[in-house]
């Protein structure tokens, strides 16, 4: 393979060499201005963070309850009492889940939760499989977060219903350029939404707890069929569909980099908001069910109706559902800030290309950025954005994530074993087993449903991830990357110029290719002999010291010729050869196309096809 290296004359090589590999003096280093979205102020404060990270979550209780509601009315409508039972064990374990993803974020600092856990406690293999989970998780956030928003809109606005896809593409293309721009601007962008939605779903609590009886009642009735006994297997069910509201809890351990200084502490206390805002949220939610027995109706939801309850069927009724599908919407952007950094962690570690590692001028992963809205994309494409379609898929990975973490803290303190290590270490063993029995009886009752898609897809992932670890730990035997290589040789080097004709340009590429090595040739392709003849005599009375090599091109070729002369001379002698190119860039891009390619085009064909080394020199016009 080729090497390429842009030069803007060989003094100014020189001089960026030393610079290059860090060997300037620290007095001689330029001190370069912070740009857009550098320095700590560009990072996340703790309430950033919650806007930011923590949506998905707390817009769960749009659907988290209801999906209690859904699985118990099976036992008919006195079966509803369990509801607040069965949520009162999910807010105990997100009490769990808080307090151990704050043990995470204190042991592992530089982001990726439960990836990061099972990296150094347990394990290559299920390292791989917390990955692979989370990054399912990340993309079903982003697409059922903006189903839902959309088929909300269009309980309001019925000719939303039959454009559902385009408008999930529109939001979605809207928060990829939100969070290209960088992530602290989208945290700001959502802290206004987060605020409304938090106090809407408060004002819902506290005022149908305060009335009597229900304000309105809205949507139409339907008929309950028994078809089960309340027992342990429909509560398990309950209990399982109900932790859906507990996506998207990991996130801010997940992108903890994103924070400001203090890190750490910051993501912490960000977490425990978070816990309690939802946790508080969710009690309260399943008592008003409960005291109301709130069964499913016709054209409404669960939430619905209780926002009825609670302002009645006024201007704040409808400001309340289009706040609620405001935070589905925009729930999407916790993936959105979790997904890129776990990315980036995973190119760190040799399992996805690098670039994923890279950041722009701005401290955002944008091509995890840009990843995550491909495959939402393809998602939202595939299930033409049918929410009940994606619901089966979203909370398998979740929870593969919630027991590997829990389970390799556990190790954790078992290995380290610091003062007070025991309790710790009890309680992260009691999260995993219920997130356990939680993620297996979901994948149970969900399977034939579609949770059979996770089980497929988990593996195929772990396996891509698996072949390109592979595949760097090969580059990297090859290159002897770690090892003592050989010592340096000096080897002359022939420096080919291709020219098409005398002019300053062949003077300015000449002189910095004798700056490069003591053999320089120049090489011109022509077709027309009358035209080599030509440019020999001109040549000639020119003198430039330099050796003319005229290859002859009877189908008008320029790089095919050039490429086989290049090869040969690199047969030869086992010398180092170097290939300089002249290029000539106008001043204005709008001049580009009027300019000739050819130069390019030989470029990136040597880089290709030759062991030389590629250098393209560029001549910039003034006008």
């Amino acid at each position: 393979m080729g090497h390429q290296t842009v030069l803007d004359s060989p003094c100014n090589l020189l001089r960026e060499v030393p610079m290059a590999y860090g060997l300037a003096r620290r007095e001689l280093r330029p001190r370069v201005p912070l740009r857009h979205g550098e320095g700590d102020k560009h990072h996340l404060t703790s309430l950033e963070g919650l806007a930011a990270l923590s949506l998905d979550a707390l817009s769960s209780v749009a659907y988290g309850p209801e999906a209690i509601v859904i699985v118990l009315i099976a036992a008919g409508t006195g079966a509803l009492t369990a509801t607040l039972p069965v949520t009162l064990v999910i807010a105990g374990l997100l009490a769990v889940l808080v307090f151990s993803y704050g043990q995470v974020i204190a042991v592992h600092p530089d982001g990726g939760g439960a990836y990061a856990v099972a990296k150094k406690d347990l394990g290559t293999g299920v390292s791989l499989l917390a990955a692979a989970g989370l990054v399912v998780d990340y993309v079903l956030t982003v697409t059922v977060s903006l189903a839902a928003g959309a088929a909300s809109l269009a309980s309001s606005f019925p000719w939303v219903g039959s454009h559902l896809l385009a408008t999930c593409l529109t939001g979605l293309a809207l928060l990829t350029v939100v969070n290209l721009w960088g992530v602290a601007e989208s945290a700001r962008v959502l802290m206004l939404p987060t605020a409304l939605f938090v106090v809407s779903m408060f004002g819902i609590v506290v005022l149908g707890l305060l009335r009597s009886h229900p304000v309105a009642v809205v949507g139409s009735a339907q008929p309950v069929h028994v078809t089960e006994t309340l027992g342990l297997l429909l509560l398990l069910k309950a209990f399982s569909s109900g932790c859906s509201a507990l996506t998207g809890v990991e996130a801010i351990a997940n992108g903890v980099p994103t924070f400001r200084t203090p890190r750490a502490k910051r993501a912490q206390r960000t977490e425990l908001m978070l816990g309690a805002l939802l946790g508080l949220m969710l009690i309260g939610i399943a008592a008003l069910i409960r005291r109301d027995h709130v069964a499913p109706r016709g054209g409404v939801t669960v939430l619905a109706q209780l926002t009825a309850g609670a302002y009645g069927t006024g201007w704040l009724y409808f400001a309340t559902n289009l706040i609620v599908t405001l935070a589905l919407g925009l729930a999407a952007n916790t993936s959105f800030g979790g997904l890129p950094v776990l990315m980036s962690l995973l190119a760190k570690d040799d399992r996805l290309p690098h670039l994923f590692g890279l950041r722009k001028e701005r401290p955002v992963y944008r091509w995890g950025v840009v990843a995550l809205a491909l495959l939402a994309a393809l998602l939202l494409i595939a299930v033409q954005a049918d929410t009940h379609r994606m619901i089966p898929l979203f909370a398998i990975g979740v929870f593969i994530g919630f027991t590997i973490s829990q389970t390799g803290l556990v190790l954790h303190w078992a290995r380290q074993r610091p003062p007070g290590w025991l309790p710790r270490a009890a309680l992260n063993g009691l999260g995993a087993v219920l997130t356990t029995v939680a993620g297996l009886v979901l994948l149970a009752t969900k399977f034939l449903e579609g949770a059979w898609v996770v089980v497929i897809t988990v593996p195929l992932l772990m396996l891509l991830f698996a072949r390109i670890e592979r595949y760097y730990k090969a580059v990297r035997r090859e290159l002897g990357i770690g090892e003592i290589p050989p010592p340096v040789r000096h080897a002359e080097c022939l420096v080919i110029v291709p020219v098409g004709e005398v002019s300053k340009l062949a003077q300015r590429a000449l002189t910095a290719a004798r700056s490069l090595g003591r053999e320089v040739v120049a090489v011109s392709v022509h077709s027309d002999p009358a035209k080599a003849q030509a440019l020999v005599d001109h040549w000639d009375r020119w003198n430039p010291g330099v050796r003319l090599d005229i290859i002859d091109s009877p189908h008008r070729s320029l790089v095919e010729p050039i490429v086989d002369y290049v090869q040969r001379a690199k047969g030869e002698g086992g010398r180092e050869v170097a290939v300089l190119i002249p290029e000539v860039e106008p001043r204005h891009r709008r001049y580009a196309l009027l300019q000739n390619q050819r130069g390019v085009l030989l470029a990136a064909v040597l880089t290709a096809r030759t062991d030389a080394v590629v250098c393209v020199l560029p001549h910039r016009l003034s006008l």
